[in-house]
């Protein structure tokens, strides 16, 4: 998964680093002939090898993935948050890293060594965090937000009667005060900043499972089922409540942690998730060229808007052109229509489903990090396709100040940039294009750079290609100005994360200094910029949503090269769509044929 149009990395991770899913199809050719066999039986070895992680695994230590990916046999089971049971994880992680790394890849297509390629990537990555960032002794929202998610996942999608779902929610929820006793047996030393954001959020998970879960379930009549329900629920809320107090009384006072990772972690996440080897030195130099490009442009076009005015006083004035807070939804919901039709218009890319998102209110276990969200079924749901599309709205305690704060960030121009990132043609449209994708690890395992790239990379296309030019009118009409700077704005929001990302996580930036940086250089408002900086000390690289829109481009101005006269942007945007979401690196290499370089 994520803050202003991001898919939060814990909890609606579903549609990011692992939207998950199955294909059944083999795509091993038979070959004729003792080599041809030898090499094909090399590639079968590597699908066996696959399906047995996934299935010993990846699911058996991810449950809640699996029912979000529509694999309904894992709907009982919860996460093992035990100690235990990250040190499970590590040894068989150990064993299976051994195994990929030990297979001989030659003579496989490009397709099959890239999806070993991933998978080890992930091995490596999750490794990384179980032994060496270690936030499962770091933060304790993961545990309070970890278990919402597991109930919000059988909850929010009817895959199955109301009462199967049920039975499947009181078996986990039987298993979620434990999870709280392996919370204050692992936690040591945190962030404060980790703990302030858990004791943010959990006064809407308590919320959320006293009002929301039991409403979800409404339509259940048998009552010995409902008196099960309830018990086991209010045992949650209980637990939570347990961990709020835990959290205030004792272990905000012993957070004093440091939430940096320092370069050399810094750059191995980078490796094994992305793919990306470049210097973090040069990484820097890249996104700060970029945000200076974005400021100047951001300049310009404020300047033909009115020019009496400095960039920031138009920022300022267009920020008050937002919906009134109860409007938003539906202001989302009505740039469907519009979106679809000039992206079908102007053949921008193929959308496999006129079925449209379902706008609702952010799920309270993600609010205190996100601004907006989609959150996607799995390939493997073939009941309960619905997706969602996310928004934040003001909370009801807020101060008059506070809320117009918030609301600025969904001006009129920032509204179409989001629901362009978010469903057409970003989030939405490329995974329905996922179970199409290749093969099972390419449905399984992805990279934040491709699909928070490729969302941020149709905010800008969109525009460029001339969605929002008034009919008769040009790209320097004010209606079209305000859409550039609302699209801008969202860009200096990701630029500012590139580089706040790098410079707090490698010790040269403060808490504080981000949040100046925000403001400053990414012209957000304080409150937005406070939550962009936070939510930066667990996400330490954000810079995915400029890294992977910049690898893009480039991706692009390259095939364009290779197909001269015969290319096509809607064939270019097929082509990397069809392809799953792994790292950029890897769809370079299948439509350019090279390993040139990314960025």
């Amino acid at each position: 998964m994520k803050v202003r149009n991001g898919i939060v990395v814990v909890a609606l991770a579903v549609v990011l680093v692992s939207a998950a899913g199955f294909s059944q199809t083999k795509d091993v050719a038979t070959a004729k002939g003792g080599r041809g066999q030898a090499r094909a039986g090399a590639q079968d070895s590597f699908t066996k090898l696959a399906d047995e992680f996934f299935d010993n695994f990846y699911f058996k230590f991810n449950p809640t993935q699996g029912t979000a990916a529509g694999l309904h046999q894992y709907d009982a089971q919860l996460e093992d948050y035990s100690r235990a049971g990250v040190q499970k994880q590590i040894a068989m992680l150990k064993q299976y890293k051994e195994k990929f790394g030990a297979q001989d890849t030659k003579g496989w297509p490009l397709e099959r060594v890239a999806d070993r390629e991933m998978v080890i990537g992930y091995i490596s990555s999750t490794l990384l965090e179980l032994e060496s960032i270690r936030q499962w002794e770091k933060n304790p929202d993961r545990y309070s937000s970890g278990i919402s998610n597991s109930a919000f996942v059988i909850m929010s999608r009817k895959f199955a009667p109301a009462d199967a779902r049920l039975r499947a929610l009181i078996a986990r929820e039987k298993q979620m005060p434990g999870v709280f006793d392996a919370a204050r047996a692992n936690l040591k030393n945190p962030p404060r900043v980790y703990t302030e954001v858990a004791l943010m959020q959990i006064p809407g998970i308590i919320s959320f499972f006293e009002k929301d879960v039991p409403l979800a379930f409404k339509e259940v009549k048998d009552k010995k089922l409902i008196a099960e329900f309830g018990e086991t629920n209010a045992g949650v809320v209980e637990a939570l409540r347990g961990y709020q107090k835990y959290l205030k009384d004792t272990l905000l006072a012993q957070s004093n942690g440091d939430f940096r990772l320092g370069e050399e972690n810094y750059r191995k996440k980078l490796l094994y998730d992305e793919m990306v080897d470049v210097p973090l030195d040069k990484l820097l130099e890249i996104g700060m060229a970029n945000l200076r490009q974005n400021q100047q442009w951001f300049k310009e076009t404020a300047a033909k808007l009115d020019p009496t005015k400095t960039p920031e006083q138009v920022l300022e004035l267009i920020e008050k052109e937002h919906p009134a807070p109860d409007q938003l939804l539906q202001s989302f919901r009505n740039t469907f229509e519009s979106l679809q039709g000039f992206i079908n218009e102007k053949k921008i890319a193929t959308i496999p489903s006129k079925v449209e998102p379902i706008v609702e209110e952010t799920p309270p276990f993600a609010r205190a990090l996100t601004f907006a969200s989609m959150d996607t079924p799995g390939p493997f749901e073939h009941v309960a396709k619905e997706a969602f599309f996310n928004v934040t709205l003001p909370e009801p305690e807020w101060t008059p100040k506070e809320v117009e704060e918030h609301m600025a960030g969904f001006n009129n121009g920032t509204i179409i940039s989001t629901a362009v990132h978010e469903a057409y043609p970003g989030h939405y449209v490329q995974f329905l294009w996922v179970p199409a994708a290749p093969s099972k690890v390419r449905k399984l395992l992805g990279a934040a750079s491709n699909a928070e790239g490729w969302a941020h990379y149709c905010e800008q296309m969109m525009l460029d290609e001339g969605y929002g030019v008034p009919k008769g009118g040009n790209q320097d009409s004010p209606a079209f100005l305000k859409l550039r700077l609302g699209q801008l704005q969202d860009a200096l929001l990701r630029n500012a994360r590139y580089i706040v990302g790098i410079q707090m996580h490698t010790g040269k930036m403060t808490f504080d200094e981000g949040v100046d940086f925000f403001v400053k250089e990414g012209y957000a408002s304080r409150v937005n910029g406070m939550r962009e900086t936070r939510r930066g000390t667990s996400d330490p690289t954000y810079l995915y949503y400029t890294l992977g829109k910049l690898e893009i481009l480039k991706l692009r101005e390259d095939y364009k090269k290779k197909m001269g006269a015969k290319f096509s942007l809607e064939e270019f945007h097929n082509n990397f769509l069809k392809q799953g979401f792994p790292p950029v690196k890897l769809i370079r290499r299948q439509m350019l044929g090279d390993e040139s370089p990314t960025l």
